[in-house]
């Protein structure tokens, strides 16, 4: 594939996963190839490229006879989803603990933790929510290749690919809201637990603690619900969620 087919076939990916998980292709909707190519001015053969990438992803299902329709969800397989990310980062966690990880890996995530704490100021409403959501998927990112197995840093990954499954999942932006805030602080110092528990070989420990950070995304999605429901649409993914 050339360099110009490579760029279009990229646009297309980035744009149709952004209007997916926006809503601007609700759940449900039938996708075909020929309008959303004429939509975004490319090829047929990128937009195809971008349709299966994204049924891998999960946000897509085939049709019988051609195309593509967008996925809904119930609220159970968000649930679901969260629960699986953590069993996969709470595996690797346990394998980097119990294998051992080289010391330039331990370096990078202990690094990582450390510009973690810098993204917090003084006050209870100072953190660099930018630069904390970069720095929180690169811990992820490392935390799933510490065991050094190719097969679960895949896995990781997969279970990580719908938007509402992922470790960025329900981060607050830059709205005031003080529960997701005070929500970091908490996964902050799982951060910190974890790698001290993997540094310490103490598997069981930094599995059983991987497995619980993974449920900050849960805990922020109950408050979303439960306590103000009006967040939704300012959440990327829930768009795909079906109420009920």
């Amino acid at each position: 594939m050339d360099q110009s087919a490579n760029t279009h076939a990229t646009r297309a990916l980035i744009e149709l996963r952004k209007k997916i998980i926006s809503g601007d292709l609700p759940g449900g909707m039938r996708l075909f190839e020929v309008p959303l190519a004429e939509d975004l001015k490319i090829s047929r053969t990128p937009v195809r490229e971008a349709m299966s990438r994204l049924a891998e992803e999960g946000l897509l299902d085939r049709v019988r006879g051609g195309g593509f329709i967008v996925r809904s969800f119930a609220m159970s397989d968000v649930i679901d989803a969260i629960e699986l990310r953590g069993v996969m980062e709470g595996t690797a966690a346990r394998l980097a603990a119990e294998r051992g990880v080289e010391p330039e890996a331990l370096a990078s995530i202990t690094e990582c933790v450390r510009l973690l704490d810098a993204c917090f100021g003084a006050g209870p409403g100072q953190v660099d929510f930018d630069a904390y959501e970069m720095l929180n998927a690169r811990f992820h990112r490392e935390l799933a290749a510490l065991c050094g197995s190719e097969t679960v840093r895949r896995e990781v990954e997969r279970a990580s690919r719908l938007p509402f499954a992922s470790p960025s999942a329900f981060l607050p932006n830059r709205a005031d809201i003080d529960a997701f805030r005070r929500s970091l602080t908490g996964a902050q110092e799982q951060h910190r637990a974890i790698v001290s528990a993997i540094a310490g070989r103490e598997g069981c420990r930094a599995e059983a603690l991987a497995r619980e950070h993974a449920r900050t995304a849960r805990h922020n999605l109950e408050y979303i619900l439960v306590k103000d429901r009006s967040l939704i649409k300012r959440v990327p993914g829930l768009a795909l969620v079906v109420a009920g």
